[in-house]
C-alpha cells in the first residue's frame, strides 16, 4: 500500500498513479457481495480507470471516475439512461450493480487523492470489441438501427427529477471560452500552419451548425461517443457500453462518433452509409441531416484533437500523440474545399 508520506496523487509517476488506482479499486471492492477473493485488472484508462473483476463464477467490471470530471448526480443521471434503455428492450447496456448501502456508486477514498471518487460496478457483458479491419459493414447498419431506437426512446422518455447531463455543443466542443475537453488550439505538435487551417476549419462548422440548427427535431440526448471501444458485438447483437459522455447534442452527431481515431480511413464513407442505412430502416432521417454527418466527422475530429492535448497522460492519448494533428490537415482540407462557401 502507498502510505501516507507520498506525494499528492497528481504529482505523482504514472506507475505511482496506476499503482494508486489499482489500491482504490481494491478498496471498493469491499462495498459489494462479491464471491471469493476478487481482484481488479485494469482494463483502459482513459477518462476513467475501468478494471476487470472476477468473483466466484461471474465477471464485473469497475469503473473509477476520474476526479472532477462528473459530479455523483451526473453520473446517476447517466445510470438512469443506461437501465431505461435495457429495460425497454432499445439496446442492452451494462446493468449497474448495487453496493452494500444500496446504492449504484460508492464513493471511495484515498490517502493520496485530495477527494474521494466515484466508483460504479457493473455486471460483465459478453462480446467483442470491433477493430477498424474487421468487416464492419454490417456492425454499422445494425449500429445505425440501435442508435435510431436510442435517439426515439431520448425523445419520448420522461428523464427523472433532477436529471443532469453535459450539453455538447459549438461553444462547449471547439469554442473558447469552456470547452469540454480542452481547446483544440492545444493538441499536441500544433504549429502556427494548423492553428490557421483548423481554425478556418472551426469557423465552418459553427456557421454550418448555426444554419443547421438545434430544434428538438434534431438536437437532444444522445450517447456521444459510439467508438468502437464502446460497442461489443455479441453474434449478431451490437451492445452499446460506456455512457459517461452522454449528454446532449445533436442526433447526427451520434454517426460520427462511430470513426473517432479512424476519420481518415478508406472505408469511412462507406461505413457511414450502412449506419444511415440502419438508422432509415428504423425511422425517418432526412436528406438536410445526412448531408451534415462530414460536419459533425469534422467535429468530432478536432474535439478529439483538443482532449488528446488534455489527456497526455493517458495511454490513448501517447498513441496518438502529434500524428493525429498532423493527420487531422487533409481532413480539414477536404472540408473546407467542400463547404467552406456553403
Amino acid at each position: 500500500m502507498i502510505g501516507s508520506g507520498t506525494p499528492s496523487f497528481e504529482d505523482m509517476s504514472h506507475a505511482d498513479q496506476l499503482a494508486v488506482l489499482e489500491e482504490t479499486a481494491d478498496l471498493a471492492l469491499g462495498h459489494y457481495q462479491i464471491a471469493g477473493l476478487p481482484r481488479a485488472r485494469l482494463l483502459n484508462l482513459s477518462e476513467n480507470a475501468t478494471y476487470a473483476i472476477e468473483g466466484g463464477d461471474r465477471r464485473y467490471a469497475l469503473r473509477i471516475h476520474r476526479d472532477g470530471y462528473h459530479a455523483p448526480c451526473t453520473i446517476a443521471s447517466e445510470l438512469a439512461w443506461m437501465v431505461a434503455l435495457r429495460e425497454a428492450g432499445v439496446v442492452i447496456t451494462p446493468r449497474p450493480v448495487w453496493n452494500n448501502d444500496g446504492a449504484q456508486i460508492t464513493r471511495v477514498g484515498h490517502p493520496a487523492m485530495p477527494r474521494p471518487r466515484s466508483v460504479v460496478l457493473f455486471d460483465w457483458e459478453t462480446g467483442a470489441e470491433p477493430g477498424i479491419d474487421d468487416d464492419l459493414v454490417l456492425p454499422f447498419e445494425k449500429l445505425g438501427a440501435v442508435t435510431a431506437r436510442m435517439h426515439a426512446h431520448a425523445r419520448g422518455w420522461t428523464r427523472p427529477p433532477g436529471f443532469t447531463r453535459p450539453v455538447w455543443n459549438f461553444e462547449t466542443a471547439l469554442g473558447d471560452t469552456a470547452p469540454h475537453w480542452g481547446r483544440w488550439r492545444d493538441g499536441m505538435g500544433m504549429t502556427p500552419a494548423h492553428v490557421a487551417l483548423f481554425g478556418r476549419t472551426v469557423e465552418t462548422i459553427g456557421r454550418r451548425l448555426a444554419l443547421f440548427g438545434d430544434g428538438p427535431d434534431r438536437f437532444g440526448l444522445v450517447h456521444c461517443d459510439l467508438r468502437l471501444a464502446n460497442l461489443l458485438i455479441d453474434g449478431p447483437v451490437v451492445k452499446t457500453i460506456d455512457f459517461d459522455d452522454c449528454g446532449f447534442s445533436w442526433f447526427m452527431y451520434d454517426a460520427a462518433t462511430p470513426v473517432s481515431f479512424y476519420e481518415d480511413d478508406a472505408k469511412v464513407p462507406e461505413l457511414i452509409d450502412a449506419w444511415v442505412r440502419g438508422y432509415r430502416s428504423e425511422a425517418p432521417l432526412g436528406d438536410a441531416d445526412t448531408a451534415e454527418i462530414p460536419t459533425f466527422v469534422m467535429l468530432r475530429r478536432l474535439l478529439l484533437v483538443a482532449w488528446i492535448g488534455s489527456h497526455a497522460e493517458t495511454d490513448l492519448a501517447r498513441s496518438m500523440g502529434d500524428a493525429y494533428t498532423a493527420g487531422t490537415t487533409g481532413l480539414c482540407e477536404a472540408y473546407l474545399s467542400r463547404f467552406s462557401e456553403g
